[in-house]
């Protein structure tokens, strides 16, 4: 995708940045016309006129006050670029555990370039040896991204961070107050530990809505009927957090990829309900039963 050199000390590491995520298995749709069935043009319209504007004549300008631009070319953004050091200094060494992962963005792999394998290499193994991460800046695309140089396998992978004032803090979302019991809290480490694993594995996971989608698109092609009736969904309820984490315990093997249901609307929890009468029910509610039953009986 691009490249750099990373500044370690007076030792200088050129690399070469390389995008980690595959966008080979997207899925996306064109804007089609509803009657025509033909791909449809965006254009760029002169508000002015109503004329579509070509791309030669389309320029980015800044607005500083309202309705007044100042004109920014491409080559003024390349220069400003150019001027920037392109160097991915580092900054400081921290521990990896102690970056909080709401500050990552996107991660690229680096490689090294001609001549740099042996610095590359003392920079990924001595990362690792120490558990550390390295804090650097680095200018790419009109941007100064804030990086973390991580070890991963004997390589080393950039990852994009957000700025302070990008992540929201915690202190501006509302979270009430609550307390749990020391039996409640031993049975949720009981479920915990059922479902734990020595470590993550990405592999156990499909996107199941997007092989659903294919197989959709795949059916239509050919020209099948689509049966695309919902699965009723389990109305949400207020039950026992006791009786919903035994019953969550009681369910017993559970696939390794399984994520736990929510306690007020669990499935498991509301079938368990049903199989197994209330221990304590109140006695308003057993007469409340009784009296439509005997005078049905009655009629």
């Amino acid at each position: 995708m691009s490249s750099g050199t990373i500044s370690f000390g007076l030792v200088n590491i050129p690399v070469k940045v390389f995008s980690a995520n595959e966008s080979g298995g997207k899925i996306s749709f064109n804007q089609l016309h509803a009657e025509k069935k033909i791909r449809l043009k965006q254009q760029m319209i002169d508000p002015e006129t109503g004329e579509a504007v070509p791309r030669e004549k389309i320029v980015k300008g800044y607005e500083y006050a309202k309705d007044q631009y100042i004109v920014v070319s491409e080559d003024e953004l390349e220069k400003l670029e150019l001027a920037t050091s392109r160097a991915m200094e580092i900054t400081e060494f921290v521990p990896l555990d102690t970056v909080d992962p709401l500050f990552f963005d996107g991660g690229y792999y680096l490689g090294p370039d001609k001549g740099a394998e042996r610095a590359y290499k003392l920079l990924a193994t001595a990362l690792k040896d120490t558990k550390q991460a390295a804090v650097a800046r680095y200018v790419t695309r009109g941007k100064q991204n804030l990086i973390l140089l991580r070890p991963i396998d004997g390589a080393i992978v950039m990852q994009q961070l957000h700025y302070d004032d990008e992540v929201r803090k915690l202190g501006d979302i509302p979270i009430p107050d609550a307390s749990v019991t020391d039996a409640e809290l031993g049975l949720a480490r009981q479920f915990i530990s059922a479902l734990a694993q020595p470590k993550f594995d990405v592999s156990r996971y499909k996107d199941e809505y997007r092989e659903k989608l294919r197989a959709m698109l795949d059916a239509k092609v050919k020209g099948e009927v689509v049966d695309l009736t919902p699965v009723p969904a389990p109305q949400a309820r207020v039950v026992d957090l006791m009786e919903a984490l035994k019953a969550s315990l009681a369910r017993g093997s559970v696939p390794p990829n399984a994520a736990p249901a929510p306690v007020a609307a669990s499935p498991a929890a509301q079938a368990e309900d049903e199989r197994k009468p209330p221990k304590r029910a109140p006695r308003s509610e057993e007469v409340a039963e009784e009296k439509p039953a005997k005078r049905k009986k009655a009629k």
